[in-house]
């Protein structure tokens, strides 16, 4: 047995619990609450296993789901950044950096190496799995908006432009997905009135 090793796993896996503590700003489907990270991962990750049907391109189901559960690690140190925060956006990309290195890099060497570089290949949305896997993280929290009536919307004056340019990518990974998302999620919430239109 390498303890070493197992040490560094098992502490960076009790980091993981962290994830748990970090809010979003998306409500669960009952509006009561807003979901944490891990919650979102979980979901996503779900979400993918059912819907990778509906992919573009033929993609590795396991690594979609890897990058998924691994994707807001970073979040343990960087925050959240809500996705329509124009302020925050711009520190986003070195705030994260800075925290992937601590976090992956509490693993074994080649484990941190290979879990940064999904994230990394996650962020450059570039392979198919990267763009499935986006897919997902733009439309679970618009499903859970369209279940709330649009709650985490209407709190902040959302407009239907914003939606769109935050979407721009999202059919590259799954054009049937997106059609849907955007027929069933979006036009319903501007029709009414939930998503200020521009």
């Amino acid at each position: 047995m390498d303890k070493e090793k197992m040490d560094r796993q098992f502490q960076f896996c009790l980091e993981l619990d962290k994830e748990k503590l970090i809010e979003r700003q998306t409500y669960l489907s009952d509006g009561m609450r807003r979901e944490n990270d891990a919650e979102h991962a979980w979901h996503m990750a779900v979400m993918a296993l059912i819907m990778s049907e509906y992919s573009n391109s033929e993609i590795d189901l396991l690594k979609v789901i890897s990058m998924i559960l691994l994707h807001d690690v970073v979040e343990i140190d960087a925050g959240d950044t809500y996705a329509y925060d124009e302020e925050g956006k711009k520190t986003q990309a070195e705030r994260e950096m800075k925290a992937a290195n601590r976090l992956y890099g509490i693993l074994p060497e080649a484990q941190a190496e290979k879990f940064k570089n999904l994230w990394l290949e996650f962020e450059e949305q570039k392979t198919p799995e990267a763009k499935f896997a986006r897919t997902m993280d733009n439309i679970q929290p618009m499903m859970l908006n369209a279940a709330t009536h649009g709650k985490s919307w209407v709190e902040h004056g959302v407009h239907e432009s914003q939606i769109l340019n935050r979407n721009a990518k999202t059919k590259e990974g799954s054009q049937e997905l997106w059609e849907y998302v955007k027929k069933e999620f979006i036009d319903v919430n501007v029709k009414n009135g939930k998503i200020k239109k521009d």
